[in-house]
């Protein structure tokens, strides 16, 4: 975007302008109209940001600010308001089946749904694509309901939709929303689809947090290790800016980001199947289990592990089918083991920590004292949190509550700081994290 006013030509049949042309201008009135174009400066306005990760577990939005890039500040961002909401039960069942390759086929239509046989894809993912939209549209007017601000207050929602299938090998990655409806239901402009520019030079789409790890958590003394903790795991390495602390570091002072595992997808699944819960509070479930050795080493044969970086994975390679085959796969390699469904969730939770914690040591080097942040919901698992501190001895293992942030609101505020970047005409993603050959504007914006 430019913020460069346009040439105001007041040639008459290309005669040139006398003193006269200029001195009837309104300038005041030409000022005030410029302010309401879409090339205003958009660096510290109000934004919404809304996440629904892979966990599925609900959608978070933020509304926040940030400080203007040319301001001197300690406060880069204020969040000024919080509101998270659980997915309506039958766009969360089209959701999830719609995640698994032709799993909409277990779904049986009902009125005002697709009723094509065979189901289609096409048409199930339109009909959640709408129904998305309306429910995102319903969180951001409670948001701002409850945050007490007008939509003209704020310049852009940044929302990333859900995604449904992601096969970076194929350079492909989809994230179910209609922004549309969004835009039209709440009067606010919308950026979305920030993964595929960055799949069209080469990149992986994803992770695309990093970069805002970096603008909001980059220590210029110090080297960060940020672990989200949602339905996927990943990491974000900080390197010092200023590289006094470089010897912390295995030869890398660029930031590294990406995918280390399954956490929640799997810990969530295994929860619902088995309890009367969506989700293993605070851990304790899986703490009343005994990890299953050989399995966790079964299931660490997974080649996502072996994977170099960068690499970004889903829920097309870790789902509760893949899960279930596993299981049958050991019961009968080792029929004389027996075991528990709390102790399943045991070794779920070491497949985690351990998976997350061997990325976390190839940069950061076990004589060094250094701090791992955690955020997602995982970092509000506290038995997840106490073998990850197992794992990292040397590591400083909190949450991002203690850098000025949240730790359940971290992705939603990230995805806000993209909308802002793509108003900006900046760069979102990181080329070092995704593998893209160069940065790039990410998103497309429907315009309110």
């Amino acid at each position: 975007m430019s913020n460069t006013a346009p040439t105001i030509n007041t040639n008459n049949n290309d005669a040139e302008p006398t003193t006269n042309d200029y001195d009837d201008l309104d300038y005041t009135a030409l000022t005030d109209a410029l302010e309401q174009t879409v090339f205003e400066n958009f660096d510290d306005g109000l934004y919404i940001g809304m996440m629904s990760g892979t966990s599925l577990d609900g959608m978070d939005a933020v509304l926040c600010q940030f400080a203007s890039d040319s301001e001197n500040t300690q406060q880069p961002l204020q969040l000024l308001a919080t509101y998270s909401q659980g997915f309506p039960p039958r766009l969360r069942e089209v959701l999830l089946a719609l995640c698994q390759p032709n799993g909409i086929q277990a779904l049986t239509p009902s009125a005002g749904e697709p009723n094509n046989q065979p189901n289609s894809e096409l048409d199930w993912f339109g009909w959640a694509s709408k129904a998305y939209g309306e429910f995102a549209s319903e969180v951001v007017n409670t948001l701002l309901q409850q945050a007490d601000t007008d939509s003209e207050s704020v310049l852009a929602i940044g929302c990333h939709g859900q995604t449904v299938r992601h096969r970076p090998q194929m350079a492909v990655t989809l994230q179910l929303l209609d922004a549309n409806i969004i835009a039209e239901r709440t009067a606010i402009s919308v950026v979305s689809d920030f993964r595929r520019r960055d799949m069209a030079v080469g990149g992986q789409g994803a992770p695309l947090v990093p970069a805002f790890h970096k603008a909001l958590f980059a220590d210029p003394d110090s080297t960060r290790v940020l672990l989200n903790l949602g339905g996927i795991a990943n990491i974000t390495v900080l390197p010092a800016s200023n590289h006094t602390d470089n010897d912390t570091l295995d030869n890398h002072s660029h930031v590294v980001g990406y995918d280390t595992g399954p956490a929640n997808l799997l810990l969530d699944a295994w929860t619902a199947l088995h309890t009367d819960n969506d989700y293993d509070a605070g851990g304790a479930w899986a703490q009343s289990g005994q990890v299953i050795e050989p399995l966790l080493n079964q299931l660490l044969e997974h080649p996502f592990f072996a994977r170099s970086y960068p690499k970004s994975t889903g829920r097309e390679e870790f789902n509760l089918e893949w899960l279930q085959e596993e299981l049958q796969r050991f019961d009968h390699a080792s029929a004389h083991i027996r075991y528990s469904s709390a102790d399943v969730q045991a070794t779920l939770t070491e497949l985690t920590a351990i998976s997350a914690s061997a990325q976390i040591h190839l940069f950061v080097q076990s004589h060094k004292n250094s701090a791992v942040y955690v955020c997602g919901g995982g970092a509000l698992n506290d038995y997840l949190m106490t073998r990850l501190q197992a794992h990292l001895p040397h590591c400083h293992v909190t949450t991002t509550a203690s850098l000025g942030l949240h730790p359940a609101w971290v992705e939603a505020v990230a995805f806000a700081w993209l909308a802002r970047q793509t108003l900006m005409g900046e760069t979102g993603n990181l080329p070092a994290v995704t593998g893209a050959k160069k940065g790039v504007v990410l998103g497309q914006v429907c315009f309110a």
